[in-house]
């Protein structure tokens, strides 16, 4: 799977436009860090891909396997430690309007861990970089 995304800064400080294909979306910096806060920030970002793909993976899951499940909530904190180069995800999965056994929730972790952003993240990442 192959995805392109833009993001286009102009003299604004730290408000970017972020457009794939047809979607929008604006990134900006807190205000501590000389942004405006009009936008996630490149961490929240990050983060929020990870648990919207989780929730989506799990979704399709479920309704697969047709259990009863209202809904999904996925909450992501993402801790950055630049010294040690250590990120670390604390993903925290509950299940709401569902009556799921200890099985079912094991085997919801496993397609969680299946989420192709988890994948992503946790092989070798190669970043290329050029400019034009």
């Amino acid at each position: 799977m192959s995805v392109t995304v833009k993001a286009s800064l102009g003299t604004t400080k730290y408000y970017t436009e972020v457009i794939a294909g047809e979607n929008r979306i604006i990134t900006d910096e807190p205000l501590d860090k000389g942004g405006q806060n009009k936008g996630f920030n490149p961490f929240e970002i990050l983060a929020t891909s990870l648990a919207s793909c989780t929730a989506a993976t799990l979704r399709m899951y479920i309704d697969r396997k047709e259990w009863i499940v209202e809904n999904i909530h996925v909450e992501v904190e993402l801790e950055n430690f630049p010294l040690t180069k250590l990120a670390v995800f604390k993903r925290n999965i509950r299940f709401e309007g569902a009556n799921l056994s200890e099985d079912q929730h094991k085997r919801l972790n496993a397609i969680a861990d299946a989420c192709p952003v988890h994948k992503m993240l946790t092989n070798e990442i190669e970043i290329q970089t050029k400019f034009s």
